[in-house]
């Protein structure tokens, strides 16, 4: 049966209603909200124009080569590129790091014959944006995930370079972060950057958070293509960038590299196939909106962007020094907070009584690393823009919620829970779920994970 415009509208407006509000700065995680009404506007009018159009072959869609040159010759401006420094748009973070890992591996492979079928490597901190570990399973290499410093949440560059020396010549790739999610620290770049290209490692930087952050945040040691060493480099336009989802850029030092993350074939009787991403119809929309934005905005409208969210993180970071049991964890550069136990605040507890005041946090387990230290549970915030015009509000309802929540006992787990979320699903207090999730074996949590995510898109049975 067809059905009026109207009503079908009304329906994605209900749909709509039922999620957490994307704007005014009370979601402190997944969204990007630069509290500027008129570049969302300007965002959503260049999106609608390039709807139709298919990024596949930008020599047909010549649109698609210009805002791609565009946006790439910006972002090697901004990370302090030369002329060879070349790069694709993307659909975002992670398929921004799984190419820079198949450019990794295609040049490892093609520096020595014998390395042809052999099998590669990656080294990462344990901080390192699950992407890489996504990326390794897709392309068929091994991880050694370097453990952090429980307190800081920061990783030794001198262990970085001990796990590429373990690896021998498997090692195909250093990753660090500017900065990590977890914690918001700036991995050591200089010093990782230069030990790998000693050792004859590439070395990338995922910047996908702070790539369009750090440039004017201040007092910021060198952590992009100014870093010696440093061979390829991704960065979301779709975070810090203020655009759209959906568009990410990663940049590589060198066009053999960039060409290292191509496909092409001619092995079928259609046209010849050249994919410079892991999509072949690309989606042209995000692409517009994300080079609007960045023309609306130049270097001064970000600059003063993240003056605001800069005088954010300072406020709420002091606030939490002044609310008892409660800390952040090590110094974050950059826009991210992770806050930690102290002494009588769960931050799985402290999640939902937020979530209960009307914010969004994101509960982070705690985190066996490698060497047996544990990394502890933390309540993660994202804070953006828009967040200097509530950080007065937000403060208070942590320091409330902090009150509610003081002593209260660390959840429980619960080994029945899994099975009665896939039936009943989520709860709206997840403290006893995280805490299950934790507790259990990786191997018995990605399946189960899976299963919840599975239930969540299941059709309804008629």
């Amino acid at each position: 049966m067809t059905r009026s415009t109207d009503d079908v509208l009304a329906e994605l407006a209900a749909l709509r209603a039922q999620d957490p509000p994307t704007h005014g700065g009370r979601v402190l995680a997944y969204v990007y909200d630069s509290g500027r009404a008129d570049l969302d506007a300007l965002a959503e009018q260049a999106a609608t124009a390039f709807l139709p159009v298919n990024g596949l072959d930008p020599t047909t869609f010549r649109s698609v080569a210009a805002l791609e040159s565009s946006l790439v010759g910006r972002a090697r401006t901004l990370f302090h590129g030369g002329d060879d420094v070349v790069g694709s748009v993307t659909s975002g973070g992670t398929e921004s790091c799984v190419l820079a890992v198949k450019a990794a591996r295609e040049l490892w492979r093609a520096a020595d014959t014998a390395r042809a079928t052999a099998r590669a490597a990656i080294v990462l901190p344990t901080t390192a944006h699950p992407a890489f570990h996504k990326a390794a399973q897709y392309l068929d290499l091994d991880v050694v995930a370097v453990p952090v410093s429980v307190a800081t949440g920061a990783v030794a560059a001198s262990d970085v370079l001990a796990a590429l020396d373990g690896l021998g010549d498997r090692a195909a790739l250093a990753v660090v972060s500017a900065p990590s999610y977890p914690f918001g620290v700036i991995d050591p770049i200089a010093d990782v950057a230069a030990g790998a290209a000693a050792r004859g490692v590439a070395c990338h930087v995922d910047a996908c958070i702070g790539g369009w952050v750090l440039p004017w945040w201040g007092d910021v040691e060198p952590w992009d293509f100014a870093v010696p060493g440093v061979t390829s480099l991704s960065a979301d336009l779709h975070k810090y960038g203020y655009a759209p989802k959906g568009a990410s850029v990663v940049l590589h030092r060198g066009r053999e590299r960039h060409a290292a993350q191509y496909f092409a074939t001619t092995a079928w009787p259609g046209y010849p196939v050249v994919n410079p991403t892991m999509l072949g119809s690309r989606a042209a929309g995000a692409m517009a909106a994300a080079w609007a934005v960045g023309e609306a905005l130049g270097d001064e409208g970000y600059a003063e962007l993240v003056a605001r969210t800069r005088a954010a993180a300072s406020t709420l970071g002091d606030a939490v020094t002044s609310i008892s049991g409660l800390r952040v964890v090590g110094s974050p550069t950059g826009p991210l907070l992770a806050l930690a136990d102290d002494g009588g605040v769960d931050p799985f507890h402290l999640v939902d009584a937020l979530r209960r005041r009307g914010w969004l946090a994101q509960c982070q387990p705690a985190m066996t690393q490698p060497d047996g230290t544990v990394l502890p549970r933390t309540a993660h915030l994202t804070l953006t823009a828009v967040t200097g015009s509530v950080v007065a509000e937000l403060a208070d309802a942590l320091a409330a919620s902090a009150d509610e929540v003081r002593g209260q006992s660390a959840p429980a787990p619960d080994p029945g829970l899994v099975a009665r979320v896939l039936t009943d699903g989520l709860p709206d207090d997840l403290a006893e779920v995280m805490a299950t999730l934790e507790a259990m074996p990786g191997d018995v949590v990605r399946p189960a994970l899976i299963q919840v995510l599975q239930a969540a898109i299941d059709p309804a049975i008629e």
